[in-house]
């Protein structure tokens, strides 16, 4: 196999045994995962790859994390320690960790009940008001937002899946953090990328919608451009990349809350609010709101947020799909067609809320 991992050396780290097998899961952008199997258990064996999020201390500070987490009964994968008291591997100058496979799948909105939805934003604001109890609070200040969008990697055990989030990227590049992005700097990504459709060859139904989408975005960003939003809202530790994909279910309650690459210092309620747009868009392009009233009720009442807090984010998150093309950049810029299948979906959404806004923020905090 491709990147084979170098198991002889690994499981000897761990004293897991020898490997009866080790089948390759979907690969993502921030690790490589393996579901293995040796004559002690099942695993999910994570190479940590990009080096973003590959660095060892790091990687040991979401290990610490993860672990304070399970002690407080949150469904976390913490993982395995080796014989040398470490819970991170480096061999060959790459970074290596054992987890415990964890049966389960994951489930979008749609497959969810309201009463489900409800304890999913119970589950959410038990992550954030349990990161404040085990997160180290002096110096705190936001981390700078990076692309979360591909971040979804691994397998349906405790590594997550390959695929990526359909709600768009925490931050643009070039993004102020502080205030969200500057429509000037749209306007000039839109003439790239309406430029990039105009070359594509052969043009395809693809294109065209890139095309239909870009024009009308630009026209929304016309009548709206006045409305950017002010300074972030409250900071807190955050997941920092909190969808399906990362979440996994076993009799239709959570499993394990995996993939914890992007755990960071962020605004708490922009993540809630993030998490519900890619759990609860449709087809469509439209959030399912009574889902995300019930969803908001319990998140707002278990991380001890208030609706004021709640409406910002909205405003925020509005403002940074309205701003957000991490889709069509992949497709254009990169050659990246993974996320094809979701544009029209996540591109129909940002019209959506746009018309529906007062409708939307009364979900959230209403």
């Amino acid at each position: 196999m491709s990147h084979a991992p170098p198991l002889g050396a690994l499981l000897r780290q761990y004293a897991a045994g020898s490997a009866l097998t080790c089948d390759p899961v979907e690969q993502g952008l921030l690790n490589r995962g393996y579901r293995l199997r040796t004559t002690r258990g099942r695993y999910f064996l994570k190479h940590h790859f990009d080096p973003e999020t590959a660095d060892p201390a790091a990687i040991a500070r979401q290990h610490r994390a993860t672990q304070r987490l399970a002690d407080l009964g949150v469904p976390v994968a913490p993982p395995l320690t080796g014989t040398d008291g470490r819970t991170v591997a480096v061999i060959g100058g790459h970074a290596y960790a054992l987890h415990p496979w964890i049966d389960g799948r994951h489930r979008h909105g749609g497959q969810l009940t309201t009463q489900q939805c409800a304890r999913l934003g119970a589950l959410l604001g038990v992550v954030h008001a349990s990161l404040e109890r085990v997160m180290p609070t002096q110096g705190r200040s936001p981390a700078r937002p990076t692309d979360v969008t591909g971040a979804t990697e691994g397998s349906a055990g405790a590594g997550g899946s390959a695929r990526s989030c359909a709600g768009g990227s925490a931050a643009a590049e070039g993004v102020d953090p502080a205030r969200g992005a500057d429509p000037a700097d749209t306007f000039a990504l839109i003439d790239h990328l309406l430029a990039r459709v105009r070359r594509h060859r052969p043009y395809d139904a693809f294109d065209e919608l890139a095309r239909h989408r870009l024009l009308e975005r630009r026209a929304l960003l016309e009548r709206h451009a006045d409305r950017r939003p002010p300074q972030g809202g409250s900071v807190g530790w955050v997941h920092g990349d909190f969808h399906p994909f990362n979440l996994l279910y076993r009799d239709g309650e959570p499993a394990a809350i995996v993939d914890w690459d992007r755990l960071g210092v962020h605004p708490r309620a922009e993540e809630a609010v993030r998490a519900a747009v890619i759990f609860f868009v449709r087809p469509v392009g439209a959030l399912d709101l009574a889902k995300v009233r019930a969803y908001a009720r319990t998140y707002r009442r278990t991380a001890g947020a208030g609706p004021a807090e709640l409406a910002a984010a909205v405003h925020r998150v509005w403002w940074e799909r309205l701003n957000d093309f991490w889709m069509l950049r992949w497709h254009y810029e990169r050659g990246d067609t993974r996320a094809d299948p979701q544009f029209p979906a996540a591109s129909a959404l940002a019209v959506w809320w746009t018309r529906e806004y007062d409708t939307v923020c009364e979900a959230f905090a209403g």
